[in-house]
């Protein structure tokens, strides 16, 4: 009973090597590369596509904050703010 424990234990051992070598082989392939490279600079190109949309977010927050400072404390609408009013009203 224990020589078939172990030799069960053996063959799933050699069995989940065996695909774990596989997989680092066909990695180490010039199209594992390839894809690994390509799924790379997807991430990359939406990391920094993501980070632009939140810069300009960001941007046009504070220029609506900067905007209604100027607008309580001197009284005069900045035109900035009067053209992106005017763009708001007219696109929805």
């Amino acid at each position: 009973m224990r020589r078939l424990f172990w030799f069960g234990a053996g063959l799933a051992a050699g069995v989940a090597l065996t695909r774990k070598v596989r997989s680092v082989a066909r990695q180490a392939t010039p199209a594992g590369v390839a894809a690994n490279l390509g799924e790379a600079m997807h991430e990359l190109a939406t990391a920094v596509g993501t980070f632009g949309a939140d810069v300009r977010a960001g941007m046009a927050e504070r220029e609506e904050e900067l905007s209604e400072m100027v607008e309580q404390r001197s009284g005069v609408t900045p035109v900035a703010r009067g053209a992106h009013a005017r763009a708001r009203r007219a696109n929805g």
